[in-house]
């Protein structure tokens, strides 16, 4: 067999081999190395964020243009490698490949708005309350900023963290998730031809423990925008805020779906089912816990169980297939686990529960749906991050709504109805930071702003314009 390729780290403008490699494995298919990675260890973290201050001063000064045509040279070449880079994706991480495509298409068009982004930058200019006086408000970027991204979007995350980081001035260095470093070094190998100059970018690989501590401690970022689990996103804030570093977290949810009994009921199982199990169910966004109104309860539960049946499940590169492998053996176990939880609590078990054999060796889950819970049980109320579901019943639309919100996180919360009346009730009432009316629960959009309220997020919101609040600081100026 012919030796993995190893892919380096990317620092101050050159290729640096890592202290040692760690294999990248195909979650559909063990068998299949997809290469070596890099593993970065403090010193090299030392390096870079040394190379993205020295190379602030100039870069944060340089002309919007330059800045605007080497972000649409990365945009343009991701789109034009999208099945390409769609194809590792699926190799790296296990969503299916029309997924996949979807989400390197959707990292390509993150470029090319922020290249515009580039050139929409405004300030104001106000009259003082002094006579002879006028005021100026600017944005500036915010100077080097530390990306750590999660393994459930492997190019999507990091290209709207990074885009926007750079259109706006700033210096990167990145540490992609351990498991699935693949797309974030493909992104790192075209921006390294896009034309930005040494120590502006920097890819560091590595585990969280070294790689990403020696970031977050570093005094010389000065900003830390971080997607994954709660426990380590607090950690970061703490030590963000106890150094005077400006921070953003992303950090999941356990996302309610809410189904009346006014809802289509062939609407309401297709939105469901895509909410919990598409992408294998691990999405911050996925809907785990479905509420359902008793007057159509018995019907979505036999409807619904009826198309979880035809969900085909099997490797991410194969034709047809609608949700691919679990990302790991530790993800698998506690998804397992779970599963145990929720029988041990009482949940009646009508789908899946199972390993599925799919003809490689892979971590492959039947879906999985639970009914007849309760809004008490760790299945209703704990993120499971996988194929897993619930369904809960409730009296009325105001039970529902007071279950969708009894929850520490807030990050998306949908509702199915065809009431005009509820839809507007539950926009405005929802406790999360986005709502979906009539759709599975899952903020896709590019272009508009990303993230939650209570414990899903902390600081301020990810893509579109709305980006500019954490990677810009406000300056404001008086003439006289």
């Amino acid at each position: 067999m012919a030796e993995a390729k190893r892919y380096d780290n990317y620092i101050d403008g050159q290729w640096v081999a890592g202290k040692n490699y760690q294999a990248n494995i195909n979650p559909s298919d063990l068998s299949d190395t997809i290469g070596e990675y890099a593993q970065a260890d403090a010193s090299q973290v030392e390096t870079a964020i040394a190379a993205a201050r020295k190379a602030f001063p100039a870069w944060s000064t340089s002309g919007i243009q330059a800045r605007a045509d080497s972000l649409e040279k990365v945009g343009l070449e991701i789109l034009a490698r999208r099945e390409e880079l769609g194809s590792l994706l699926a190799r790296e991480e296990g969503k299916t490949l029309p997924e996949a495509i979807g989400e390197v298409a959707r990292a390509g068009n993150i470029f090319k708005y922020f290249a515009g982004e580039c050139l929409r930058q405004a300030g104001e200019t106000l009259q003082s309350v002094r006579p002879g006086v006028s005021v100026e408000v600017t944005r500036e970027p915010l100077g080097v900023i530390g990306l750590i991204t999660p393994w459930n979007f492997p190019i999507a995350i990091p290209a709207w963290k990074i885009a926007p980081a750079l259109a706006y001035g700033n210096c990167v260095v990145i540490k992609p998730a351990d498991l699935v470093p693949g797309c974030a070094w493909a992104i790192a190998e075209i921006i390294s031809r896009a034309g930005f100059p040494a120590g502006v970018f920097n890819l560091v690989m590595g585990k969280g423990r070294e790689v990403g501590e020696a970031i977050v401690n570093d005094k010389r970022v000065d900003g830390v925008s971080f997607t994954g689990s709660v426990g380590v996103g607090r950690g970061i804030a703490n030590t963000c805020v106890n150094r005077g570093a400006k921070v953003q977290l992303e950090m999941g949810g356990k996302n309610p779906q809410i189904v009346l009994d006014d809802a289509d009921l062939n609407t309401a199982v297709e939105l469901a089912t895509q909410s919990a199990f598409y992408s294998t169910g691990q999405r911050c966004t996925a809907s785990s816990r479905i509420i359902v109104t008793e007057g159509i309860y018995d019907r979505f539960v036999e409807a619904m169980v009826e198309r979880i049946k035809k969900i085909k499940v099997g490797p991410a590169l194969e034709k047809g297939i609608d949700v691919g492998p679990v990302v790991s053996q530790s993800q698998l176990d506690q998804d397992l686990r779970y599963i145990e939880i929720g029988k041990e609590e009482g949940a009646r078990l009508v789908c899946g529960g199972e390993r599925v054999s799919c003809g490689t060796e892979g971590y492959f889950l039947a879906p999985t749906l639970f009914v007849d819970s309760t809004a008490d049980m760790r299945i209703s109320r704990e993120e499971i991050f996988g194929p897993v579901a619930n369904v809960v019943k409730v009296k009325d639309y105001d039970e529902a709504l007071a279950m969708a919100n009894d929850t520490e996180f807030g990050l998306s919360a949908g509702i199915c109805t065809t009431s005009l009346k509820y839809a507007n009730h539950f926009k405005r009432h929802s406790q999360a930071g986005m709502v979906m009316v009539n759709l599975p629960t899952a903020g896709v959009d590019y272009h508009v702003p990303f993230g939650g309220r209570k414990g899903s997020s902390y600081g301020p919101r990810e893509q579109g314009r709305y980006a500019q609040e954490f990677y810009t600081t406000v300056k404001t100026t008086y003439i006289g």
